[in-house]
C-alpha cells in the first residue's frame, strides 16, 4: 500500500520523504490555506519535494470551469499532477473529458459505493472515500472501503482507491488489511504509526541493562 501525505506543509512532506514514508501527497483548499503561502508557491514547493503523485483540487463547480482548471494544473507537471474533482454530475462529466485527454483525476468526497462506481466508469484514476467523516456520523467508514474494493475487483476497474479522512493508525492498518491501493495520511498520524509502548519499554530496558556491562 502506498502512503500519500495529506498536507500542503512542505516541512512535513520533507520529513516524511526522509523517513521513506511518502509516496505522494493530497492537498485541498483548506490545507493550502493553512500554509499562509500563495497558492502558486505551495504548488511549486510540493511538486518539488514529493517523489510521486500530487493531488491538486479544482475550485470551479461547473464542468467547463473544472476542465479549464484541470488542464492548467496538469501542465505544471504532467507526470505528477493528479486533479481532484468533486463527486457531482458536473464533476463526473469533467472526469470523462479529462480521462480522454490523459489527465489523471482523483474524485473526492466519496461517501457511497455507488458514487465510487460512477467515478470508475467515467475513467477516474483514483477515488477517495472519506472514512473519518463517515465515522463522525456513526457510520462504519471502513465498510465503504471494503465495498468499493469488492466492486472494483468484480469488474476489473483500473481505478485505485485512496482511503482519505484518516483519523488514527487503525484506519491505516485496516486499509492495508483490506488491500486498499493508497492511504492518504495526516503527518500526525504518520508519527503515531511509529509508536508502541513496548518498543519504548524495550529500548529503555536494553539501555539500562547495557549500563551494567563492565567497562574495560
Amino acid at each position: 500500500m502506498k502512503f500519500f501525505l495529506d498536507t500542503a506543509d512542505v516541512e512535513q512532506l520533507r520529513k516524511a520523504v526522509e523517513m521513506g514514508v511518502c509516496d505522494g501527497a493530497t492537498t485541498n483548499p483548506s490545507l493550502v490555506a493553512r500554509t499562509g503561502k500563495p497558492f502558486e508557491q505551495v504548488i511549486r514547493e510540493v511538486l518539488d519535494v514529493v517523489p510521486g503523485p500530487v493531488s491538486l483540487e479544482v475550485l470551479s463547480l461547473d464542468t467547463e470551469g473544472m476542465v479549464a482548471e484541470a488542464r492548467d494544473l496538469h501542465q505544471r507537471n504532467p507526470e505528477k499532477v493528479v486533479v481532484k474533482i468533486p463527486m457531482t454530475p458536473d464533476g463526473i462529466r469533467a472526469v470523462k473529458i479529462l480521462a480522454g485527454e490523459g489527465v489523471k483525476t482523483n474524485v473526492t468526497l466519496i461517501f457511497s459505493p455507488a458514487q465510487a462506481l460512477i467515478a470508475a466508469k467515467a475513467g477516474a484514476t483514483y477515488v477517495s472515500p472519506f472514512v473519518g467523516r463517515l465515522d463522525d456520523i456513526s457510520h462504519q467508514g471502513m465498510d465503504l472501503v471494503q465495498d468499493i474494493l469488492t466492486i472494483f475487483a468484480n469488474y476489473d476497474f483500473d481505478t485505485q482507491v485512496i482511503v482519505a479522512s484518516i483519523r488514527h493508525p487503525m484506519h491505516v492498518v485496516e486499509a492495508a488489511i483490506m488491500g486498499a491501493d493508497v492511504a492518504t495520511i495526516p503527518f500526525a498520524v504518520i508519527e503515531k504509526l511509529f509508536k508502541h509502548p513496548l518498543t519504548d519499554i524495550g529500548i529503555e530496558r536494553f539501555l539500562k541493562d547495557f549500563s551494567r556491562v563492565p567497562k574495560d
